[in-house]
């Protein structure tokens, strides 16, 4: 296997009006962009999930119209990561049935906020949540610098939990490991890298679109560890303007998997 083929790349969400006529082409309706994304990416983030549980039937729809070989990731509803109440734990992986059935869910995301600490109490909150999914892959995405830890590393790694790594501002108590892995699957977020905007709101944090130059150093830094996993999963979540879309074809051809 060529290096870059281990790369899945694609990005969090996929159904944003800004994205026609700067990805998708003019006139392009809501109830195209997923068949039109699935012919440039063979994965998704499918992100109404943390605010609205999943439905069998938008699962259902899903999973037939991704051609064959079409992953998704599936972020795990707020309730359970904001609020810290894993009651919804059983309905959720029901509500993906459909993926799980076709062969085609790749995991469920746990991303975590920032306010969310590495204190006892969240340690077992995490190991309990951890334990409830355990009939579905998982990765675990954190915010705090206090989660840069041995024992998180070795935590998740035991518990055959992907470890994100976030591709994120230089911004004092942020989490910004360098590339990580807790098991044979890699996985990349990349938000922003505009410090400015951090603060300003889901409207504007994640207004930002990576040069090659910097898709080319976070793909060097990550070819130490490519005989260390069978795949990583590289996803842009800076989705403004189809700047995701964007950069993730960009990325692309930078591995070699486009022209």
């Amino acid at each position: 296997m060529n290096a870059g083929d281990r790369y899945i790349v694609g990005t969090s969400g996929y159904s944003f009006n800004d994205w026609v006529g700067t990805f998708y082409p003019p006139g392009t309706k809501a109830g195209d962009m997923f068949g039109l994304y699935a012919e440039h990416f063979q994965t998704v983030e499918v992100n109404y999930t943390f605010y609205r549980m999943p439905s069998v039937g938008t699962m259902d729809s899903l999973a037939r119209r991704s051609p064959p070989g079409f992953t998704f990731w599936v972020k795990a509803n707020q309730q359970i990561t904001h609020e810290a109440d894993r009651s919804p734990v059983k309905a959720f992986i029901e509500g993906l049935s459909p993926l799980t059935q076709a062969d085609k869910l790749a995991g469920v995301l746990l991303q975590f906020p920032q306010s969310f600490h590495r204190t006892v109490d969240n340690r077992k909150f995490l190991a309990a949540a951890i334990a409830g999914f355990a009939a579905v892959p998982l990765a675990a995405e954190f915010r705090h610098y206090s989660w840069d830890h041995p024992s998180t590393f070795e935590g998740l790694r035991d518990r055959n939990v992907a470890m994100v790594v976030p591709d994120a501002p230089d911004i004092r108590g942020l989490f910004r490991p360098a590339p990580t892995v807790t098991g044979r699957t890699g996985y990349l977020r990349l938000h922003s890298r505009d410090a400015d905007k951090w603060y300003a709101g889901a409207a504007e944090r994640y207004d930002y679109s990576y040069s090659d130059g910097e898709l080319r150093q976070i793909i060097s830094d990550w070819s130490s560890l490519q005989e260390q996993v069978d795949k990583v999963y590289a996803f842009f979540n800076n989705c403004h303007r189809g700047q995701a879309a964007q950069n993730a074809e960009a990325f692309r051809r930078i591995v070699g998997q486009i022209e």
